[in-house]
């Protein structure tokens, strides 16, 4: 017991010490993309430091495993130096005895990385995103009127579910109000029978649907495409109408740029095989999903090299080791592309983790295998 203690302890120091520094380098980095932009908007410095201060659990899925590699490198690296695991091994210590505090901390941070992907992260993301947007919105009121302020052009997306086609001219992020609104339902044959078209429309957040303002109904024959009847209105709600304008606003947003909650309300409206764009957001969900694995990974990868240098230069199991992980992390993206219609995301998601984990259970064997 008192050795897993000296272990963990050895490791843990480097990990904290890592993790800060990690930390702090992405920390700088957002500072120096994003503090200009915050103060062209106005914000005082508790603004900043509050942005900053909900920002920063967001960065932790990043870190996390690369402070985890970094550490278990740098202390079993220093137990060698010090021919310490060399005693173990000639005490009769296996290799699983020797590194079970490590396999424990993995599998605690790997479900740390769960909960913080399924809990804390998502408001992180959120959150910030709506410190920065109000910051700008207000920055922009000062300027110009405000159905001018936020505005984001050309949405489009298709509900797969009720079989309707959104287009929006004009969105306005600040009010939630639409311009040049264009809306096709389509039959099971995804054939347009009826379609409406307005000039203003909104979101009535109490009742869930959409309302309208000055547009017209045009109703068609399915059979051959001709209108059949045009209706005017000045005023008309739509309870059928359920889209969320969230969920327009998500689509022009960068995947990585989205919370694992944003990613999840977009993959269960709408459908990869109708809108090629949601392909890339699936990726990133399900590589969030599988990302406590990394953990994992980081342990088998590098207990094994590791530990095996004890009997050769420690620099060559090091450097393997950093160079199986750089390979995993290289796999990660090569694999995000070809989930981008290639192949199905979820695989494109798991194959890296499941090779890369394959690989250290792998290693992790043949280590522990007598000599």
């Amino acid at each position: 017991m008192r050795l897993d203690f000296y272990v963990f302890r050895e490791w843990l120091k480097v990990f904290l010490l890592s993790l800060l520094a990690i930390v702090g380098i992405l920390l700088l980095e957002s500072v120096q993309s994003e503090l200009q932009d915050l103060l062209r908007y106005g914000a005082s410095l508790q603004d900043i430091l509050t942005y900053y201060l909900v920002l920063m659990p967001s960065f932790f899925p990043l870190v996390i495993p690369i402070s985890l590699m970094v550490s278990l490198l740098f202390a079993l690296g220093k137990l060698h130096r010090y021919r310490e695991i060399t005693a173990m091994r000639a005490c009769g210590l296996s290799i699983w005895r020797i590194s079970r505090s490590l396999w424990l901390a993995g599998v605690v941070l790997a479900y740390g990385l769960f909960e913080l992907n399924g809990r804390i992260t998502p408001w992180s993301v959120e959150q910030s995103r709506l410190i920065s947007d109000n910051l700008r919105f207000a920055s922009e009121l000062t300027e110009r009127d405000q159905d001018d302020v936020g505005l984001l052009f050309n949405l489009s997306f298709y509900n797969h579910s009720e079989d309707r086609l959104w287009f929006i001219n004009r969105f306005n992020e600040f009010n939630y109000r639409a311009f040049g609104i264009t809306i096709s339902e389509m039959n099971k044959d995804r054939v347009e029978f009826r379609r409406l078209v307005a000039n203003e429309g909104y979101f009535e957040a109490e009742l869930g649907s959409w309302r309208f303002v000055d547009g017209r109904i045009f109703d068609f024959n399915p059979e051959t495409g001709d209108p059949i009847r045009s209706v005017s209105f000045d005023f008309k709600s739509v309870p059928s109408y359920t889209e969320n304008p969230d969920l327009m606003k998500f689509l022009e947003k960068r995947p990585k740029d989205l919370s694992f909650y944003e990613l999840r309300t977009i993959l269960s409206t709408l459908d990869a095989a109708v809108d090629p764009r949601v392909s890339a957001y699936a990726v990133e969900y399900y590589g969030m999903l599988l990302n406590p694995l990394s953990c994992l990974i980081v342990v088998g990868l590098a207990i094994p090299f590791a530990i095996a240098g004890v009997r050769s230069n420690p620099m060559v199991g090091v450097s393997k080791a950093m160079g199986l992980f750089f390979a995993y992390y290289l796999l990660v993206q090569v694999s995000q592309i070809l989930g981008q219609g290639r192949i199905d995301p979820l695989y494109a998601a798991a194959l890296p983790n499941l090779v890369a984990l394959g690989l250290g259970i792998y290693f992790q064997f043949r280590v522990m295998k007598p000599q």
